[in-house]
């Protein structure tokens, strides 16, 4: 749930709550929770309490109302405007010049996409997250967070404007790659694939309609995960997992 009045989002469950305490916590406007979980938020409290700002025990009936999702886990934190920061060129330049290593979504479907993938990106050690501001659906929400499990504190994400426009620039400084169903190399290809190129860009698509052909031109390598043909693909955040542990395992 987010609040235009005041420029918060409502971060809810236990794990996306403590990562903002730990990570962020000058981020936390304001906290609500249940009584039993006081102690596991003493230090926040105190630190809300000395900045004057408020937190309040609740009952799960309130909580519901404040964030709008009843997978709250007993623990709801405003938290500041969550826009994303457009990219700029000096983000680029850092992350090819460090070797680092990203996600790059585009039309990845819902914000429980993002969340899930943006959670495997944090397990790895992913940099960076790109999406594209033309993915309304795949947005920094509530239910993103939830998902994440605390993983959006972990990972750097910008938008930009076309997915096919910064990959034309990402792929002279970074070893962009591209998800295909259809395509002739597999993933089991990608450690050798991968010699001489520390920096990596992992290019996901929807999984209905996969990488349109303007982004897939600027990949520098597609790769499928084989099956047995009984399903035509995986969700892309099962297919994000699957490759990031490849990547990180080459």
């Amino acid at each position: 749930m987010y609040n235009k009045l005041v420029d918060e989002l409502a971060v809810c469950g236990l794990n996306a709550v403590k990562a903002a305490a730990q990570c962020h916590p000058q981020n936390i406007n304001r906290l609500f929770l249940r009584q039993e979980l006081l102690s596991t938020f003493g230090d926040l409290c105190r630190q809300l309490a000395a900045r004057k700002r408020p937190y309040k025990i609740c009952d799960d009936e309130e909580l519901l109302r404040i964030c709008k999702h009843q997978h709250h886990q007993g623990v709801v934190a405003m938290v500041k405007d969550a826009d994303v920061e457009p990219l700029a060129l000096s983000d680029l330049e850092l992350w090819a010049g460090e070797a680092k290593t990203g996600v790059v979504l585009h039309s990845v479907g819902n914000e429980l996409n993002l969340g899930a993938i943006v959670r495997a990106a944090a397990f790895f050690g992913v940099h960076f997250v790109v999406i594209s501001e033309l993915d309304t659906d795949a947005r920094l929400t509530t239910a993103a967070y939830r998902v994440a499990e605390g993983g959006m504190e972990h990972v750097v994400i910008r938008s930009v404007k076309k997915t096919e426009s910064f990959l034309r620039d990402a792929s002279k400084k970074l070893f962009t790659i591209g998800t295909d169903t259809r395509a002739r190399l597999r993933i089991s290809d990608l450690p050798s694939l991968m010699t001489g190129h520390p920096g990596v860009a992992l290019v996901l698509g929807n999984e209905e309609t996969g990488l349109p052909p303007d982004v897939k031109q600027h990949c520098g390598a597609l790769l499928r995960i084989p099956g047995t043909g009984n399903m035509e693909s995986l969700n892309v955040a099962q297919a994000a997992a699957l490759f990031l542990h490849a990547i990180y395992g080459a």
